[in-house]
C-alpha cells in the first residue's frame, strides 16, 4: 500500500510540473492586418506626395532608410531623404501619385513590402506637361515603437529612354 501511495504521489509531482512548464507557444499571425497597415500607409504617402507635403513624404522613411531614385544617386539617411524629396517636390508642373499593387508582409511581422504602379507629371523645359509611368517597391520595416517604416524605396519608368536627335 505505501508503494501505491509513493507511486500516485510521484505520479501526481510529475503531471503537476509537467503541467506548470511553460509550453512553447506560436506568435499570432498578424499578417493579414500588418499588410492592411502596409497598403493603408502606401496610399496614404501617395497621398502626402500628390499634397507637396515634404514633411509627411518624409515622415514615411526610416531614420537609416533608402531611397534609390531612377537618373540620381541612392539617398541615404532622413537628410538626403529630404534633399532627394525637396527637390522632387519643386519640379515644375509635379502631379504624382501611385498605387500598391501587392503587398505582402512576413510571419515574423516585422518586415514587409509593397509593389505597385506610379503616374507622374512634370513640365519640361519649355512648359509641356511630360508624363511617365513605372513602378515601384518598397521594403517596409517595423520599428521599435510599433510603427511601419520604409527602409528601402526603388522605383523606374516603364518608358523608354528618350532618343537624341
Amino acid at each position: 500500500m505505501k508503494l501505491l501511495k509513493t507511486v500516485l504521489l510521484c505520479l501526481t509531482l510529475c503531471l503537476l510540473s509537467a503541467s506548470c512548464q511553460q509550453q512553447p507557444t506560436t506568435p499570432p499571425d498578424t499578417r493579414a492586418a500588418d499588410e492592411g497597415v502596409l497598403r493603408a500607409g502606401d496610399i496614404e504617402w501617395s497621398k502626402a506626395a500628390g499634397a507637396k507635403d515634404l514633411e509627411r513624404c518624409v515622415s514615411y522613411m526610416a531614420d537609416d532608410g533608402v531611397m534609390l531614385p531612377p537618373n540620381a544617386p541612392a539617398a541615404s539617411g532622413k537628410d538626403t531623404i529630404r534633399k532627394a524629396w525637396t527637390e522632387m517636390l519643386a519640379l515644375p508642373g509635379l502631379v504624382l501619385s501611385w498605387q500598391p499593387a501587392k503587398v505582402e508582409s512576413a510571419r515574423s511581422g516585422d518586415i514587409g513590402y509593397t509593389q505597385g504602379t506610379y503616374e507622374m507629371t512634370v513640365n519640361d523645359a519649355k512648359g509641356k506637361p511630360q508624363s511617365d509611368r513605372g513602378k515601384y517597391l518598397t521594403v517596409w520595416k517595423k520599428q521599435a515603437d510599433g510603427t511601419w517604416k520604409c527602409v528601402m524605396d526603388m522605383f523606374n519608368s516603364d518608358l523608354p529612354l528618350p532618343v537624341a536627335k
